[in-house]
């Protein structure tokens, strides 16, 4: 089973264009879809993520695997286990973590927000709707706040408020309604009694969609316990510092308040030229290869 399928791959690389000799960051880099292609092209990587089930299958597939060690005789002459540098860190502090690992300037930086194939795989980590598991959600496993304890101790008003805000969600108060009124007879532990609850909402409505009615309440969910949008405005100043004039960022985003944080940065920080005007969006091929692409915008720009 691969890790993760990489989201509008060939557009990341004609955006950033790695070449023999450049130097990236992959703030994102899960299980190496886009990290494995940079590195193709013979680029030096440093990938971080926060999740370190992410990192250590990196490892073992860059030790174990002749298609990365470069034992197999392959005509690629880029032997990826010296091109690839790799943290277990959030990409709040990709400043920091970059200058302590020597990528004090780079010609370019990939963020790919949102969960991972592999996280929606496991039902243990609570990230899928689709799969019955504990309602975890966290990337990090040494976040103090679970889903669970969200869904089960947040007042009424305050998950009305996460679905309404981060989920953008229309039925946000009948939800935490029904949260509230099932929690007072079992406490809602499992990623499927979340899911039920929701979708309960929707059918005593009558209505019916081509997606699933948990989706937007599972990732409003996601963005809080991970304090994903917090952690993005945190991150993308930090870039200007990090990469080189006519270096490249480019930002894949999954939701329209991710999307506007990006969209925002690049148009108040003079140091962007903007060479996305339009956000880039995954063409029907990879979307029915990738259902997980259709929401995908990609953003990018040069520094000046």
């Amino acid at each position: 089973m691969r890790y993760h399928k990489p989201v509008l791959l060939q557009e990341v690389l004609d955006y950033l264009k790695p070449s023999p000799g450049k130097v990236y960051i992959d703030a994102t880099a899960g299980g190496g879809g886009h990290t494995f292609e940079i590195i193709g092209q013979g680029a030096k990587v440093l990938g971080l993520d926060r999740d370190p089930e992410s990192i250590e299958y990196l490892d073992k597939e860059v030790k174990s695997s002749p298609r990365f060690s470069g034992e197999a005789g392959q005509k690629s002459k880029v032997k990826i286990s010296k091109n690839l540098f790799l943290v277990n860190g959030n990409y709040n502090k990709i400043g920091e973590i970059a200058n302590s690992h020597g990528f004090e300037k780079v010609d370019g930086i990939l963020f790919d927000l949102g969960v991972s194939s592999h996280q929606l795989q496991i039902a243990n980590r609570g990230f899928s709707f689709r799969k019955s598991g504990p309602l975890d959600m966290r990337m990090d496993p040494k976040l103090n706040i679970q889903a669970s304890d969200i869904i089960n101790n947040f007042e009424r008003k305050k998950l009305d408020e996460i679905f309404k805000k981060f989920a953008q969600e229309k039925f946000s108060w009948s939800i935490a309604n029904a949260i509230c009124s099932a929690r007072q007879v079992r406490p809602i532990e499992t990623t499927e009694e979340l899911a039920t609850i929701v979708r309960g909402v929707y059918k005593k409505r009558g209505l019916k969609n081509k997606i699933d009615p948990a989706t937007k309440v599972f990732q409003g969910l996601r963005i809080v316990v991970n304090s994903e949008l917090v952690n993005l405005e945190e991150a993308l100043p930090q870039t200007t510092q990090l990469i080189k004039s006519g270096g490249r960022l480019v930002v894949i985003s999954f939701h329209s308040l991710e999307d506007s944080i990006v969209k925002r940065f690049f148009k108040q920080d003079n140091s962007w030229k903007i060479i996305t005007p339009k956000p880039i969006r995954p063409n029907l091929n990879e979307t029915e290869v990738n259902p997980r692409a259709r929401s995908a915008r990609l953003r990018a720009a040069i520094r000046v």
